[in-house]
């Protein structure tokens, strides 16, 4: 290990953990508002709280009143389940796989479900041929591939008038990108991700044509109680206006509206797209300014400007979970070695919940890991 001087100054929050993600600016628990901990979720103030945390996401995320969206158990992953064990089987299915989180929804659909789907891959770094997609079957795909830094650039490629469902793991692009929703019919995130809240709460949002699906069609197999939509053939209106299936947390909702404001002072859904854009062109430049370093997407149009893959030259696993244990030691970044299923790399993440400075400061960190740890 070589021996060379520090850089002189560190990020002031070094936090770029792909999820959870860093908390917002000024953040503190004790900004919270509490009247509604230690009650019933079923309570005024409970229905409330929870109603006030779906207004506010409905409105940052300028989504139209034909989508509804509830608050489910499970976080991203069990929102995303939750709407493929209700929907699915009534057609074809084509599942877009280009990192883990597609990886995953591959194997549900294969071995838990057992519906023979299409499956389009792509390596990690790469994404599919968006063309080959059949739109007579429902598609499932991540807009934001957490694991390998690749998203699609946009809803162009879905047709309008499709046959299918379109399902969308968005919980890495939500709040970072444009989505056209009337593209989209399914969609779900966690708080985790680019609002940099708690864990262990989904969002589910569907569009009239996935509300037709769930009144319509009943899935062969068993539902358990946490993933039931529908009562009487009829969509259950009451999970999409604060009555959740489950017990919440509702410190975790709290911590929800908390960063919704934020993101409303910040100027709202185009303030946290500026955001995630400035913070993913300061470590662009980075990267530029190194000749070690390289982005695992290549194509900058499907390149993402929330979990942001590096490749570092000649790294194995052991050298990237040294690099990253030597900057964690010397409190400059937190959580930046790349997903353990993916190519061994950086990942940092660039979502609107990161300070622009806090980037640009990391770089000389990167450099100094770097040359400390070379032969």
């Amino acid at each position: 290990m070589t021996d060379i001087a520090m850089p002189a100054r560190k990020p002031a929050r070094p936090f770029f953990s792909s999820g959870p993600c860093a908390k917002p600016p000024g953040y503190s628990p004790d900004k919270l508002t509490t009247e509604s901990l230690g009650r019933s979720h079923r309570a005024k103030i409970g229905k409330s709280r929870l109603a006030t945390c779906i207004d506010l996401m409905r409105e940052v995320l300028q989504l139209p009143d034909t989508h509804r969206i509830g608050i489910v158990p499970g976080s991203d992953t069990g929102a995303f389940e939750l709407a493929m064990w209700t929907m699915l089987g009534a057609r074809g299915v084509t599942t877009l796989a280009w990192e883990s989180f597609g990886e995953g929804w591959v194997t549900d659909a294969v071995k838990q479900l057992k519906l023979d789907p299409t499956v389009i891959r792509a390596g990690y770094g790469e994404l599919p041929d968006l063309a080959q997609v059949d739109w007579s079957n429902d598609v499932l795909f991540t807009w934001n591939g957490t694991t390998s830094g690749v998203r699609v650039p946009n809803a162009d490629w879905i047709p309008e008038n499709r046959e299918g469902l379109s399902f969308a793991d968005a919980t890495s692009a939500v709040f970072a990108y444009d989505i056209d929703w009337n593209k989209i019919d399914v969609a779900t995130f966690s708080w985790q991700k680019a609002l940099g809240g708690e864990g262990g709460h989904g969002v589910l949002i569907l569009g009239p044509r996935a509300v037709e699906r769930l009144e319509s069609y009943s899935p062969a197999w068993p539902l358990p109680k946490v993933f039931r939509l529908t009562k009487g053939g009829k969509l259950n209106e009451g999970i999409f206006k604060g009555e959740t299936i489950n017990t919440p947390s509702m410190l975790a909702v709290e911590d929800a509206i908390w960063a919704l404001e934020w993101a409303k002072s910040v100027g709202g859904h185009a303030g946290m797209k500026a955001r995630s854009r400035a913070n993913a062109e300061a470590l662009d430049a980075i990267v530029q300014s190194h000749n070690w370093l390289g982005h695992l997407a290549a194509d900058p149009a499907s390149r993402s400007t929330t979990s942001v893959c590096l490749t570092v030259e000649g790294a194995d696993g052991d050298f990237i979970k040294a690099f990253a244990k030597l900057l964690e030691d010397e409190g400059a970044a937190y959580d930046i070695a790349g997903y353990r299923d993916a190519p061994p790399g950086l990942r940092i993440w660039c979502g609107a919940t990161v300070d622009a400075a806090d980037i640009e400061a990391l770089g000389p960190w990167l450099h100094w890991a770097w040359e400390s740890l070379r032969d």
